[in-house]
């Protein structure tokens, strides 16, 4: 399935219409329009924006992935990756850092068990 196709698909079963999806991304009806004929697509910005109104992932939306949501454990490895959390981790004051210690190890186990 393409974009056009999800994007269609995700707008009418969250019950929004064009108009409405466009307020909400801060874009034209007819940007909107464009969006589900196919004859444009959104830049990288307007696609996360869209997956987080609809709650799927990117690759759902760019039809790389039929499954819309990360599995629990992708969800967790995708947070535990991200390079924002060593920046959230460097800022914590001192007290904290031994509770990031713990989730730590607490994901260590985590990735033994499997």
């Amino acid at each position: 399935m393409k974009f056009k196709d999800r994007l269609t698909s995700l707008r009418k079963m969250n019950k929004l219409s064009r108009e409405q999806l466009a307020n909400k991304l801060g874009v034209s009806y007819s940007t909107i329009s464009k969006y589900e004929s196919g004859s444009r697509e959104p830049d990288f910005d307007t696609l996360q924006e869209i997956s987080n109104i609809f709650d799927v992932t990117t690759d759902y939306l760019l039809g790389k992935s039929d499954q819309p949501h990360l599995s629990e454990q992708e969800a967790f490895e995708a947070f535990i990756n991200d390079p924002d959390l060593e920046r959230w981790y460097k800022e914590l004051p001192k007290s904290k850092e031994e509770d990031l210690r713990r989730l730590r190890k607490i994901w260590e186990a985590f990735k033994e068990d499997d």
